[in-house]
């Protein structure tokens, strides 16, 4: 599977072909983990397709991933490709929600989280990282903020910090975070 993945996404994709081969892998046993191994690669180009084909893999089948949640958590904070990244952070933020699958929903409360959250807190607030991430990772944050109170003070004070410094679709990312953040 991984080998003919790779031969699929060397070249560019289209978003019909991102979500052919999702459909495909979402069907095949071991296919999210290659997928997510494959977000890994050394070759920026292909971990990125691989990150897409991964985002559409949740999105079109979320009961698909269930099964390799577990593995995808635990690669999430080594992902170091700001292009895989992007798919990364929508990925869990699309876990994270309140209206996730239930199993979902189950495999997060148990599972420990803390390593989750300060990746994302670091990715926020790294210079080098593209605003898309970051309006990922407030939203991952404010998600997170029902499991680890902490995270909502934390978060208001981040965005303060950052609101100046970021771009204006950053500022009105903010502004929907904190009346998320209101609710909670």
């Amino acid at each position: 599977m991984k080998e003919q993945l790779i031969e699929d996404i060397k070249t560019t994709l289209s978003k019909t072909k991102v979500d052919l081969l999702a459909q495909i892998a979402a069907k095949q046993a071991n296919a999210v983990k290659d997928i997510i191994d494959l977000t890994f690669h050394p070759e920026e180009k292909i971990a990125f397709r691989a990150a897409w084909i991964l985002e559409n893999v949740y999105i079109n089948n979320p009961k698909e991933f269930v099964a390799d949640v577990d593995y995808f958590l635990a690669r999430f904070s080594s992902q170091n490709n700001l292009s895989a990244r992007r798919h990364f952070g929508k990925i869990l933020a699309l876990l994270s929600k309140k209206n996730a699958p239930q199993e979902i929903k189950k495999i997060l409360q148990e599972y420990s989280t803390e390593e989750l959250v300060e990746t994302t807190f670091a990715w926020l607030i790294d210079e080098n990282v593209p605003v898309a991430i970051k309006s990922h990772c407030l939203n991952i944050l404010a998600n997170f903020s029902v499991k680890h109170p902490w995270i909502k003070e934390e978060l208001l004070q981040t965005m303060d910090y950052l609101v100046d410094k970021e771009s204006i679709a950053f500022f009105a990312k903010v502004k929907q975070v904190r009346k998320q953040l209101k609710r909670k």
